[in-house]
């Protein structure tokens, strides 16, 4: 058997990161057994479905790697099919038709609510003669539910669950404009895409028991169902935006990288050993159900921040100077050319340990790329004294010859600061601000390497009060 498996999100939003790691599980799972990975649109509500959802959701994907094995498949594209799966059980006598009107089933709701009961249909029209129906009444069709006994699903994630069948209804299956419904249309997709696993969130596991009545009727084999628990948050609440970035792109917006968003994501609700730092392959030969939890996760912002930066500190620092550049040209404040973005490159090395995120990394370099007169920190410009103003004119043409290397850069401040008597941070400090217009940056020989005799020297005397 090819292990098939499908990431099926509904396109009426953002892709939450909850369903991120759905696909993620997904298609750690197909890999790991050599099988595919498919993505289906599941866009039958069409009242909420929009083509920037599909568009988002597919965006949000190819970002975090889980780009499916086939082309998408658009669950409205299949309507006729679905529909004649509901007749073919019609036919069989496995469905009926039922013709109650909208007054019916509200009287059966409103009954049930005030005998305590859940409400369901009764089943008045599971035996009767379509020849009683009622004139001008579009009937629904729906499938007959078992009477006796129980429903068993073998769960790969929660283990044996079971329901009593006296629990369920006929669930309608093909509605009275011949549109099918979402359960029903699911179950027929799933089918007809040879899925041989549904790993999906714990909250479909209740559907999981009426939609195993359309595979039984059409005497079809049941996919491994696998309920996986959902993601809360530090309070146990339900994941919302106030617990803060819930949408997979606002992690890429907030500057974490998608090895990282997706090795997080695997640690919540799975795990091996005490391995926290999984890479993508690593995933792959470890991933399998057996290890998932039962217990829903909590997501925590520190561990994903703390685990970004990691993967940030693995990285290649050109690598992440084309990322820094990328966020940097997006700032509406910002223009620069290839001397600018030289200067970024030449700083990475040294924000790098001291970054998160790329967001971050980007606060950190974008002194370099910035016009002149610089905007000052209310910090920096109290650092610029009439004094140190004066030191930052004579420590300007003190650096007009230095050698502009590091290493030499690092011993001419030292020398100057010991020929003028002074600790090296009160040179330091306001020599910072006038080159980055704040209080922290990288090393302030590294600031001085990466921004150039020139620019250095133009921006001291700028922060001094002179022009030159």
């Amino acid at each position: 058997m090819t292990v098939r498996t499908r990431f099926a999100p509904s396109p009426t939003g953002y892709l939450h990161i909850g369903g991120a790691r759905t696909a993620l599980f997904n298609f750690l799972f197909a890999r790991h057994h050599g099988g595919q990975y498919l993505l289906r649109i599941e866009d039958t509500d069409r009242q909420r479905s929009t083509p920037e959802a599909v568009r988002q959701i597919l965006e949000s994907l190819d970002w975090l790697g889980l780009q499916p094995d086939e082309p998408p498949v658009m669950q409205t594209a299949r309507e006729a099919r679905h529909a004649e799966v509901a007749r073919m059980l019609l036919a069989a006598g496995k469905a009926y038709q039922c013709f109650c009107t909208p007054e019916e089933l509200a009287q059966m709701r409103e009954k049930a609510a005030a005998e305590g009961r859940p409400p369901r249909y009764d089943g008045r029209w599971r035996d009767r003669d379509p020849a009683e129906a009622p004139a001008g009444v579009r009937p629904v069709i729906r499938v007959k539910a078992p009477r006796e006994g129980e429903t068993v699903i073998q769960d790969l994630v929660q283990g044996e669950v079971r329901v009593q069948n006296g629990e369920l209804d006929d669930m309608i299956i093909l509605r009275s404009d011949g549109t099918p419904t979402y359960l029903h249309a699911v179950v027929v997709d799933d089918h007809d895409m040879d899925i041989t696993h549904v790993i999906r969130g714990d909250d479909h596991l209740t559907n999981t028991f009426r939609q195993v009545m359309v595979y039984d009727a059409m005497g079809w084999r049941r996919p491994h169902f696998a309920h996986i628990p959902l993601i809360h948050g530090a309070d146990g609440a339900k994941l919302s935006k106030r617990h803060g970035a819930v949408g997979a792109l606002e992690f890429r917006d907030q500057g974490f990288l998608p090895e990282a968003v997706c090795n997080y994501l695997l640690r919540l609700g799975w795990g091996h050993g005490d391995e926290e730092f999984v890479p993508r392959e690593r995933a792959i030969a470890l991933f399998d159900l057996k290890d998932v939890g039962r217990a829903p996760s909590r997501m925590d912002y520190a561990k994903l921040t703390h685990l970004n930066a990691q993967y940030l500190r693995q990285m290649d620092a050109g690598a992440v100077a084309g990322k820094v550049l990328e966020i940097l040209a997006h700032r509406p404040s910002i223009s620069f050319g290839t001397e600018g973005a030289e200067r970024v490159r030449l700083l990475m090395p040294d924000i790098l340990p001291r970054a998160r995120t790329l967001v971050e990394a980007a606060d950190m370099a974008a002194f370099a790329v910035a016009s002149q007169p610089l905007t000052m920190e209310a910090k920096a410009a109290a650092l610029l004294t009439d004094e140190a103003k004066a030191r930052l004119k004579d420590l300007a043409i003190f650096l007009t010859d230095a050698p502009w290397e590091r290493a030499d850069l690092d011993k001419w401040l030292r020398d100057y600061a010991e020929v003028k008597g002074l600790k090296l941070g009160a040179v330091a400090q306001p020599l910072r601000a006038a080159l980055t217009g704040s209080t922290q940056s990288p090393p302030i020989d590294a600031v001085l390497l990466a921004l150039g005799r020139a620019e250095s020297v133009s921006r001291m005397l700028a922060a001094a009060g002179d022009e030159g």
